[in-house]
């Protein structure tokens, strides 16, 4: 399809000297996946030349259609394209697009054609949401399940000797698949099919409300929702390491969000040695009164979290740190044992992913129908106790 479209519109061109190209990620893939079909298709138009050393088409009507790769992208600066196909995008370098390919098609107001199997959150992921957000760009996803052209018992003879994640990345177009043994890939491709990720503006006519994971010398994360009848709304996010409570309570006040509850977990009662004080105590003599999430198990958390999300409505550009992390959130695999392993993996994910459970647990309209062991936490807290009138 992709060189046929090249193809037709290197003849229909006009301009002086039209230039195409198909792009892979090495010069390898390019012959082999594209060169024997340009020389099948272009192989009947009188007068046209193939070079074969440099993989080039050369027309009559002077336009020229090369295979080039991604390998050294930095050598294709300084070209005009009248269109492009990037393919297996996800194999490529991420800056080559933006930085090389695009202005090149902006010489002769060029076109691009970006296909490719979703290979996790890479930059054909960002590229693809970017695009969906768009108008100029059309964007289609081709899954083997709905197409047709696999017939049912080659779909069922692929699910077989292939592993549930590889099935879904390689034939179902998931860009969650290939994290093995994330925690949240389901949910997360749930939502997005229903279309729950998406432009969520700040509505002025509910409060906002906070949701915190305070690292220790780590990062922190701040959640802000809005309840709006059973959705929630995840309007945005934030996050930093190496500062105190005064910075956040900066962050908060330059959002300018009309605030509700602030929430966080329980580990916020727990007193520094330095001074004394816990940090619930610090924010409240900063103004900000913190209620405390209820203290689940992790294992209950992550249930709760994944109940949760059906409720949730996510902006796609204030909340895409967020949107990464749950994505990326996962079980390590135990090569030995061939199993999971039961603790998630801690890495960058683990505060946003800690941070939204906590939402998940601590949403006052949230209900568990088995109340699994917890400590509860005291929300009418007053530092001054009985002295404050």
């Amino acid at each position: 399809m992709a060189i046929n479209h090249l193809l037709r519109d290197a003849i229909l061109n006009t301009k002086d000297n039209p230039r195409y190209a198909y792009i892979a990620p090495t010069y390898r893939q390019a012959k082999m996946i594209a060169w024997d079909y340009l020389k099948q298709f272009a192989g009947a138009i009188p007068n046209v030349r193939f070079h074969e050393t440099e993989l080039r088409c050369d027309l009559p009507n002077g336009a020229r259609i090369m295979l080039l790769s991604g390998e050294n992208f930095q050598n294709l600066r300084g070209l005009y394209l009248d269109g492009c196909v990037m393919d297996e995008y996800s194999d490529m370098p991420e800056s080559m697009f933006p930085e090389v390919i695009r202005p090149a098609l902006s010489d002769r107001k060029g076109y691009g054609i970006v296909v490719g199997t979703p290979r996790g959150m890479s930059a054909f992921y960002e590229l693809y949401e970017a695009a969906k957000a768009d108008k100029t760009w059309f964007t289609k996803m081709y899954k083997a399940s709905e197409t047709g052209i696999l017939d049912d018992e080659e779909i069922e003879s692929a699910k077989t000797a292939m592993s549930k994640d590889q099935f879904a990345q390689e034939f179902e177009c998931s860009w969650t698949a290939n994290v093995a043994g994330a925690i949240y890939g389901k949910e997360i491709e749930n939502i997005m099919e229903k279309g729950h990720i998406s432009s969520v503006p700040y509505d002025e006519n509910h409060r906002v409300d906070t949701w915190w994971d305070l690292g220790v010398g780590d990062s922190s994360v701040i959640i802000f929702t809005q309840t709006v009848g059973r959705s929630i709304q995840v309007i945005d996010c934030y996050e930093n390491r190496g500062e105190g409570l005064p910075h956040y309570c900066r962050v908060l006040d330059q959002k300018g969000y009309l605030y509700g509850t602030h929430n966080a977990p329980h580990d916020i009662e727990v007193r520094e040695l330095g001074t004394g004080k816990s940090r619930r105590e610090i924010a409240y003599d900063l103004g900000l009164n913190f209620r405390v999430v209820p203290k689940l198990p992790l294992e209950d958390g992550i249930h709760a979290a994944k109940m949760f999300f059906s409720r949730c409505w996510f902006d796609h550009t204030n909340c895409k740190q967020l949107l990464d992390a749950l994505r990326h959130y996962h079980r390590q695999y135990n090569e030995k044992n061939r199993v999971f392993r039961s603790t998630p993996v801690h890495d960058w994910s683990s505060h946003f992913a800690d941070c939204f459970r906590y939402l998940a647990v601590g949403h006052k309209e949230y209900d568990v129908s088995i109340s699994p062991p917890q400590q509860m936490a005291d929300n009418d807290y007053n530092p001054l106790g009985s002295f404050v009138a």
